[in-house]
């Protein structure tokens, strides 16, 4: 590719079908891993209770992993959904992701890709912080970076200025999606030669090859 481009991603750690996409995503960080913007909507943003939505998200679940084969563990349905007082809430992983970003802007998609397998798979609960800065000290260590999941998960609880840093990030993340017209995540917006081109759906369920045609050409007619 020799056009210019940006690649931005919008999502939430959260959304099944953001986990869906994430093959995709994985090719994307290793091919442009100097263009790829995170964008996190802020969408499971606050607490609520597991059991409110554990029903609707079993099903909805279950029909992604039918129509994409991404994989939903009985683990993560009676540990994670079906966890007594349980909550469903997306700010620890978003906090986490931008506060490892501010370490290196690769870690970002690297740690979202591992907090989806800890939860959907592993069936560890992401809603808690000590299970997310436990998640976010190994994706560190793996890259080189050496961090304490003590002080990452204070940091995740009791920093105002991350909670502000990451505010703001997601107000920036819905505005562009207010400007792009973009209803729901995940999204997929490839800035080429300063134009916006907004990939449809399909080109995230369908894995890294088949996205990486889909900017190939995009690229080619821009």
């Amino acid at each position: 590719m020799t056009a210019d481009i940006e690649l931005q991603y919008f999502f939430d750690p959260f959304c099944g079908w953001c986990y869906a996409s994430a093959p995709a995503l994985a090719g994307l960080a290793d091919r442009f891993p100097d263009r790829l913007r995170m964008l996190p909507s802020g969408l499971f943003v606050g607490a609520r209770p597991i059991a409110s939505i554990s029903d609707h998200a079993w099903r909805n679940d279950q029909r992604i992993e039918v129509l994409t084969g991404q994989r939903f563990s009985k683990e993560y349905h009676q540990n994670v959904l079906l966890a007594p007082n349980g909550v469903f809430d997306s700010g620890p992983a978003t906090l986490a992701l931008t506060a490892l970003g501010e370490h290196a802007a690769h870690l970002e998609p690297r740690f979202l890709h591992t907090v989806q397998i800890a939860r959907y798979v592993d069936g560890r609960d992401t809603s808690n912080v000590q299970e997310v800065a436990t998640v976010a000290v190994q994706v560190a260590a793996e890259h080189g970076v050496e961090l304490s999941a003590e002080i990452f998960a204070e940091k995740l609880r009791n920093d105002p200025a991350l909670s502000e840093r990451t505010l703001e990030r997601m107000e920036e993340t819905q505005r562009r999606m207010n400007i792009l017209g973009i209803r729901g995540v995940p999204q997929l917006v490839a800035r080429i030669n300063g134009h916006a081109h907004v990939l449809s759906g399909d080109a995230l369920y369908q894995g890294p090859v088949h996205l990486v045609a889909a900017l190939d050409e995009l690229c080619a007619v821009a």
